[in-house]
């Protein structure tokens, strides 16, 4: 086996250029129908986005992007905005292996100010989670059921390794699994990661998380299980 360092010396150069070269994708060109598209966005909420123990400034920078696209497919008809997001049980098992966060019934489990602000924000469908996994012990499947009109998945929000890569992979491996033609689309200006430094991490006393490295790698394995990464969605 090749020393993964010799394997990184290879790669990464790789994958920067390969997320560099991401295409552009026009909202319309998406489906033929903007009955046939729906947007997920997975937990763009205050205690990702500016407050409590997980808040991140990179997180919190895509939800410009975020609202931008919302109001354009919502200026082009489109209907199906799901956000799934974090509303803790306060003993959440999860605990054990992340602080504390987004309980529910606290303002860490708001929506953001900006999303909630959209003319249309009544007309979403919010669905609340108790694990970084949007489709488990949730009513997104059978949301899903009774929209069999969908064919486009967009998938939106934080972090790109955690809670986006579960729900796009649970969307795109649910349609693989009953043979549908579902497209999973992840644009990469509105998703983001943390970042804790190695430094940080060894003062702390808890896991490093290189957010750059983690965010390309992980929409390259979405890309390498068949879900479209794409730059933006416009």
């Amino acid at each position: 086996m090749k020393p993964i360092q010799e394997q990184a010396n290879l790669f990464l150069p790789w994958l920067e250029g390969w997320l560099a070269e991401r295409p552009e994708l026009i909202l319309s060109e998406a489906a033929a129908d903007p009955d046939e598209i729906a947007i997920f966005s997975v937990d763009v909420i205050k205690g990702f986005c500016n407050m409590g123990p997980l808040s991140s400034p990179r997180v919190a920078d895509i939800v410009t992007p975020v609202v931008s696209l919302m109001q354009t497919a919502w200026d082009e008809g489109v209907r199906h905005i799901v956000l799934t997001q974090d509303s803790h049980e306060p003993d959440a098992v999860e605990f054990g292996g992340f602080p504390p966060h987004c309980i529910r019934g606290t303002e860490e489990a708001e929506t953001v100010d900006a999303i909630a602000a959209l003319p249309f924000f009544d007309q979403l469908t919010i669905i609340e989670k108790n694990s970084i996994d949007s489709g488990l012990n949730t009513g997104l499947d059978a949301w899903l059921a009774e929209r069999p009109q969908i064919q486009t998945c967009i998938v939106v929000g934080d972090c790109t390794d955690l809670c986006v890569y579960q729900l796009a992979m649970h969307l795109r491996l649910d349609a693989n699994a009953r043979q549908l033609q579902r497209r999973v689309i992840v644009p990469v200006n509105a998703v983001d990661t943390y970042d804790t430094p190695m430094a940080v991490a060894e003062e702390l006393g808890i896991y490093p998380h290189p957010g750059d490295l983690l965010h390309a790698t992980f929409l390259y394995h979405m890309a390498v299980n068949g879900i479209e990464v794409v730059k933006s969605i416009e």
